[in-house]
């Protein structure tokens, strides 16, 4: 356990970035002043705009009468404590302009975001019982120099495929439908502002996509799969993230739907590819606990969901707190992120993994203090103090699950 507790030392930098981007609308305001954006199409050349598409994502075109009737707001401040040009490359706000595409590019890719996908990978791999150090100074039976090499290749591989290049591609593609709320929300943004053309944007979403689903065939090859099952994981997420910000499911306008969504992607599939490339998927557990995580997860992207109520309601978007209030999706992001993990710490206890079922709950403790002093008074005002204090217990305690589930013998 000591050995790969250190291990994980080694790679939580960053942990507490384990949540989903916050969505960008935060309420409207239409005058009918006239602009010079260009995004919105209006009913009557609806055709000519699926007539000019790169399919499955439509272009705009050109020739068509785009009009966006906003004014819009303050426009993109940049942080005056020196760090706006690594804010740009991160792809978060407060960021300096640029005009090197390949800045921009990186920025469409929200590289903060990439960590959750990276963590999951590591954790997949501790899950898997299999990974094995370049000289492990715990265990002398682990020192075999190539075989560690040859692992950390592996998960290096496995950590690009999940973050540069498919939650790249989630991201770009993300913002390429939302470049309409963007043009109102965040005219600054790449796509709305202009600073890379719908051509970049939509070659740049089949690099990525076809790029990540070669390098996950390349590891089923090097894991030597008979059944290529991180393509088929790769495919399956990549296919989410489609629905998820595409018409006509766009699952990102249902609360329940595009929460567990976010859940899912952020936390299972990482875990499964992690686990894939380095053993097996041959047990039920192995499904069961990242899906109840998963649940979990969508309980931390409802946080995300409070400061856009306003404007969710008013773009019609069914989020939770725009279903419940926000009295009640408080309610339902403390319980489900609360009860999952009670339930997995359940199940450690019942395989006689008592340890880790006691570190799991000393892991919760201090979440539940957050849900109670930061998060059911006010979940609006401490919604980003709250995932600050609480996420890096939860993602420790993701890790110490997938460490147990390596380190017990399920065949005693």
């Amino acid at each position: 356990m000591m050995k790969s507790l250190a291990a994980s030392c080694l790679l939580v930098v960053g942990a507490s970035a384990f949540s989903t981007a916050p969505r960008s609308f935060t309420g409207l305001s239409i005058p009918q002043s006239s602009s010079t954006l260009s995004m919105l199409p209006t009913k009557k050349n609806e055709d000519s705009v699926s007539s000019s598409k790169f399919y499955p994502f439509p272009s705009t075109d050109s020739s068509s009468n785009f009009r966006l009737d906003a004014t819009p707001p303050k426009s993109n401040e940049e942080v005056t404590d020196g760090s706006a040009d690594v804010r740009q490359l991160l792809g978060v706000k407060g960021a300096a302009g640029t005009s090197d595409i390949w800045k921009i590019r990186l920025q469409l890719t929200k590289p903060v975001t990439w960590i959750p996908l990276v963590w999951g990978v590591m954790c997949g791999a501790a899950a898997s019982g299999n990974y094995h150090w370049i000289w492990n100074p715990f265990d002398p039976n682990d020192r075999d120099v190539m075989l560690g090499l040859e692992d950390t290749a592996k998960g290096f591989v496995a950590m690009i495929l999940a973050g540069p290049f498919l939650t790249g591609y989630t991201q770009t593609i993300n913002d390429w439908y939302d470049r309409e709320i963007d043009a109102i929300n965040e005219p600054y943004r790449p796509i709305p502002s202009g600073a890379i053309s719908e051509g970049q944007v939509i070659f740049q979403i089949w690099f990525l996509l076809l790029g990540g689903l070669g390098i996950a065939y390349g590891l089923d090859v090097w894991a030597g799969h008979d059944f290529p099952t991180v393509l088929a994981l790769s495919i399956f997420g990549s296919w989410i993230s489609y629905i998820y910000s595409a018409p006509p499911l766009k699952l990102k306008q249902n609360g329940w739907a595009g929460n567990y969504a976010l859940g899912c992607s952020y936390i299972s599939l990482p875990w499964w590819c992690g686990q894939a490339v380095f053993g097996q998927l041959d047990r039920p557990v192995y499904f069961i606990l990242p899906i109840l995580y998963s649940i979990a997860g969508l309980g931390i992207a409802i946080v995300n969901d409070f400061k856009s109520v306003e404007g969710d309601r008013q773009l019609g978007l069914n989020s939770l707190p725009v279903a419940f209030g926000i009295d009640g999706a408080k309610w339902i992001c403390a319980g489900s992120v609360t009860l999952t993990q009670l339930g997995v710490a359940g199940y450690l206890q019942s395989i006689g993994e008592s340890t880790y079922a006691a570190i799991l709950l000393g892991l919760l403790l201090p979440q539940i203090y957050f849900q109670a002093t930061l998060l059911l008074p006010d979940p609006v005002a401490n919604d980003v103090k709250y995932q600050a204090s609480s996420q890096p217990f939860f993602v420790f305690g993701i890790l110490a699950t997938a460490l147990c589930l390596g380190h017990h013998d399920f065949t005693a």
